[in-house]
Parts: C-alpha cells; sequence; structure tokens
C-alpha cells in the first residue's frame, strides 16, 4: 500500500502589482493553519516518509511551519516543476518517486492540487467518506489536505481512479474551540 497526502499551501498574500506571484509570502491566518495541520499530522499520525513542495515562498513557509509540528523529519525536496503545475505533471512527479517511500507528501498549488486530488480519488461508498469526497470537489481551499490510499506496491502504479479517499481535512474543520 501506498499513502499520498496532497496538501494546498495555506492561506498566502494578495498579489500586489510588481510582487512575483512565486515570492508571495503566507497571510498570519496562513502561518496559523500551516501549524495547525501540522500538529493535527502528528496527533492522528499521519507523518509521510518523503515530501516534495513546489518552490514557491508560500509552500515553502506552509511546510517551514508543518514539519516542527510532525515530530518527526521526512526526507525533503523542493522541486521547480511543482510551482503552479497541472494534474499531469502532479502525476507524472508522484509516478517517479522512489519505491522505498511509503507514504509521500506533494505540497502545491490549485487549480492543479484540487484537480490531481479528484482525478485519482474513486468515489467512495461510505457515507461519511462520501461527504468528505464532495467537500474536497466542491472547494479545496488553502491549507486543505487530501489523504488517499492506494493499493499498489509501486509509485509507478499511481492512476486516475485507483485511490481511495482515508481523509479531506480543512484548516476551518480544527479550529480550537
Amino acid at each position: 500500500m501506498k499513502r499520498l497526502f496532497l496538501l494546498r499551501h495555506a492561506k498566502a498574500e494578495r498579489d500586489h502589482p510588481g510582487l512575483d506571484d512565486e515570492a508571495r509570502a503566507l497571510a498570519p491566518r496562513g502561518r496559523e493553519d500551516a501549524a495547525r495541520i501540522g500538529r493535527f499530522l502528528r496527533e492522528e499520525i499521519y507523518v509521510p516518509d518523503l515530501v516534495l513542495c513546489s518552490t514557491a515562498v508560500r509552500t515553502r513557509q506552509t511546510l517551514e511551519l508543518l514539519l516542527p509540528e510532525l515530530g518527526m523529519r521526512p526526507a525533503l525536496q523542493y522541486l521547480d516543476e511543482l510551482y503552479l503545475a497541472r494534474p499531469d505533471t502532479i502525476l507524472s512527479v508522484i509516478r517517479q518517486v522512489r519505491d522505498g517511500a511509503g507514504s509521500l507528501m506533494i505540497v502545491g498549488h490549485n487549480p492543479g492540487l484540487a484537480d490531481c486530488a479528484h482525478a485519482l480519488t474513486r468515489e467512495p461508498d461510505d457515507r461519511k467518506m462520501r461527504r468528505r469526497y464532495l467537500t474536497m470537489a466542491e472547494k479545496f481551499s488553502t491549507g486543505s489536505l487530501a489523504i488517499l490510499d492506494f493499493e499498489i506496491a509501486q509509485w509507478h502504479g499511481v492512476d486516475a481512479g485507483c485511490g481511495d479517499l482515508e481523509l479531506f481535512v480543512r484548516p476551518k474543520d480544527l479550529q480550537e474551540e
């Protein structure tokens, strides 16, 4: 079995004239949300073996705030090709991962990340998971995380419609009351 984590970067600052999109940093809410997702992953014992992250400032900052919360340090690579990547590019990156990694996290951007999550996930029969699946399909908001399980031995076997949705969570679902 292989487990795939698809994490959209946390809330970023708005576009400013003259600011390169790749240089946009996290907004204060995004900084809080990234740490919150990291704590959630640690508490639920969801820790990836390998993280592949876009080179954009907002994805790097999301990861920098998430990692200390995990309690473990997974292997990490920053990839230019994940910046604003299309679903087919994300899938290609996933399929090239060495099989020693049982779990993989991709930190990236919409719309490619959401489209990739939707394409890889088979529609669940379970009512509870079906609600999460529909929520994911409706809006993969900033800081959202989808976890998909694949009954495969090698990453090159990942294909459309063969992933089972283990979890879909948004930062607002984790807000402390």
